[in-house]
């Protein structure tokens, strides 16, 4: 996905928020946004916008000394869905289609996006889990578990904090035995990094492993070769969040894309509105995955 011009705004939104986090001090918050706003100006913009939000959040870093800005607002998304999941539990196990309202959580859970211009209070959070069910949704269900029951090495790619428990209960409908999930390499924005996963149980379910990349999305050729190694071999990949779908729109393979609509670019570029729940596969044309080794041609979207 390419960047659009009404992506510019957001990020110096967004970095004005995040420096106020590193400093309080004014002279400081102008620097950075000075250097923001000059680095707009040669922004390639056929590139996704998380490379521009990696090299934002990179600079943050360097001014708080390796600090992680969001570190306290992870730890308390955290700590709310980790008291959320007894409750989450029993409704599952009263639900005649637990795979679904699974698949249903854990997009609501993508409401908890600090990089989003989106409330992430507690109520919210608890707001839009209640409505899981009740938000417009738009995705081919049958198709999507026709591809999970073909069977095959999943990999799921995670998105942010707090959101990763509720990855969890889907997951657990997933035959976790297959899953490998994904983390950021390093710490960006609210995204999930091993530590989230640890807290979340993850580890317990599925195998864990990191993509060596701290952009906010996923960016093939910044991530690690293992990580590369073990998307090129995947029979299916779970994509999470807008952050994966704006880095993996254009990339063809078998992925499905999961989650809430909060931004109006990524509304108008997916063709939803607002609010929507989305289960989306990829119809990039063939050509831009990393392939299976001794693959002669890349693999294609699943029908």
């Amino acid at each position: 996905m390419k960047t659009s011009l009404d992506c510019i705004p957001c990020l110096v939104r967004q970095t004005l928020e995040a420096v106020r986090k590193v400093s309080a001090e004014p002279a400081v918050q102008e620097a950075i946004l000075r250097d923001v706003l000059g680095w707009t100006a040669a922004i390639d913009l056929s590139a996704p916008p998380p490379i521009l939000a990696q090299r934002i959040h990179r600079r943050l870093r360097q001014i708080g000394n390796g600090a992680d800005p969001y570190q306290a607002a992870k730890k308390r998304h955290n700590r709310l869905a980790a008291s959320l999941l007894p409750g989450l539990r029993r409704r599952l196990a009263r639900s005649p289609d637990p795979f679904h309202l699974a698949l249903r959580l854990a997009i609501a859970g993508n409401a908890i996006d600090l990089g989003a211009p989106v409330e992430t209070d507690d109520k919210a959070v608890c707001t839009a889990l209640n409505r899981a069910l009740r938000d417009p949704f738009a995705g081919d269900m049958g198709q999507f578990r026709r591809s999970v029951a073909r069977g095959g090495q999943i990999l799921y790619l995670a998105d942010n904090a707090g959101e990763i428990f509720f990855d969890r209960l889907f997951i657990e409908q997933l035959t976790p035995a297959r899953v490998t999930m994904a983390v950021r390499g390093a710490p960006v924005i609210n995204d999930a990094t091993l530590e989230d996963a640890r807290e979340s149980g993850m580890e317990a379910v599925a195998e864990v492993i990191d993509n060596g990349s701290d952009a906010p999305g996923t960016i093939l050729d910044d991530c690690s070769a293992e990580f590369r190694r073990r998307f090129a071999a995947a029979d299916l990949i779970i994509a999470k969040g807008q952050g994966n779908f704006e880095t993996l729109s254009d990339v063809s393979g078998p992925i499905y894309f999961l989650f809430k609509v909060k931004c109006p670019v990524i509304a108008e570029h997916a063709g939803f509105a607002m609010g929507t729940h989305v289960l989306a596969a990829s119809t990039a044309a063939p050509g831009r995955r990393h392939r299976k080794p001794g693959a002669a041609t890349p693999s294609k979207t699943p029908s």
